[in-house]
């Protein structure tokens, strides 16, 4: 019997998921209005008047973060794959399966970051599991489920994109992989590029979340699809979400919002910052009519985006202009990110 070789890290491609996981998900229920799609970082249930957007996601921890900015992570990336459906996040459900060297004191400093964030956002702690546990490592040290809820009307995704809807995307690309990568190895950036260099590609770790840019988009109705960019990047959210919608994309890279910082951080350590990890980078397809108001209101919070395409029928395809050439946009398959984090780790 031949062993199955699943080679890379970070998540299953999608050709696995069509072969092996999508024909297999249990039995049908009539009460499921979103279940597993690419492109869809979230499932919905329609439970009386209410629909429920659940997402479950690893609890990531970092402990050369620091236990409280690694809580922050571990909640908003959580977080941030609900708060896409358009639903208010109101509940958290979250599973700790801590290795056995985790002190109470480390433990308190954890849990006391995840209580501040969700009370800031109005978020309750409805069930869990707590424990050390022989085999648990850093980072993935367990799972959480984030639940929103709403009217079904507030409810964006695939289902809701129309042909002409214009592609707005926040904050540029490769957030996570820069703030990320410059807090876990703060040395090899200063040997890099310097100190200020460091400092700066530090300083995006506080951008990698989109709650707060979905807070704003869920109030306009012209939205219709939010997504973030996260496991390969832009390019990857692009793909996902034009094949969860059926739809074909015209993208202008060069409209495409791309931080100073990144653009070094790329060029330093030679990756693709398109297709590299970038929670807190959100993607959003909005009636034309809102685009420029959406802009305006991202702004005033202090939140840079820009529109750079629009949808346009499937027969078209997945098209990125840059320098007046097209390509075809494909899927990237693998990140970046999990290769370089590995190389500077040595």
């Amino acid at each position: 019997m031949n062993a199955l070789k699943l080679p890379d890290l970070g998540k299953i491609h999608p050709e696995f998921f069509d072969r092996v996981i999508y024909p297999r998900l249990g039995a049908r229920d009539e009460s499921v209005v979103i279940g597993p799609r690419h492109g869809v970082d979230y499932g919905v249930l329609r439970i009386g008047d209410k629909v429920i957007a659940l997402s479950t996601d690893p609890f990531f921890i970092v402990p050369s973060l620091g236990f409280a900015r690694a809580a922050w992570f571990g909640f908003h990336i959580v977080f941030c794959d609900v708060a896409v459906s358009g639903l208010t996040p109101k509940y958290l459900t979250i599973d700790l399966n801590l290795p056995p060297e985790t002190t109470e004191d480390q433990l308190e400093e954890l849990w006391s970051a995840v209580h501040e964030e969700a009370e800031r956002y109005g978020i309750s702690v409805i069930t869990g599991h707590t424990a050390r546990y022989a085999g648990c490592n850093y980072p993935m040290v367990g799972g959480a489920t984030a639940i929103a809820i709403g009217d079904e009307k507030h409810l964006r995704g695939p289902h809701r994109a129309k042909i002409g809807d214009e592609i707005l995307i926040t904050k540029g690309p490769a957030i996570e992989t820069t703030g990320l990568l410059a807090a876990l190895f703060p040395q090899k950036f200063v040997e890099a590029g310097g100190e200020a260099f460091q400092k700066e590609a530090a300083a995006m770790f506080k951008q990698m979340s989109v709650l707060d840019e979905c807070a704003i988009a869920r109030t306009f109705r012209g939205v219709h699809v939010m997504h973030d960019a996260t496991e390969c990047g832009i390019w990857g959210g692009l793909y996902e979400m034009a094949r969860a919608g059926a739809y074909g994309l015209r993208v202008e890279q060069d409209l495409i919002p791309v931080q100073p910082v990144v653009k070094k951080t790329a060029e330093i350590f030679g990756f693709d910052p398109f297709c590299s990890i970038s929670e807190g980078t959100l993607i959003v397809a909005v009636d034309g009519r809102d685009a420029d108001e959406l802009v305006a209101a991202l702004a005033a919070e202090g939140i840079s985006s820009a529109s750079c395409g629009e949808i346009v029928l499937e027969k078209e395809g997945l098209r990125v202009i840059q320098g007046g050439v097209a390509t075809e946009l494909e899927h990237p398959v693998t990140d970046p990110y999990w290769k370089l984090a590995a190389e500077l780790s040595r």
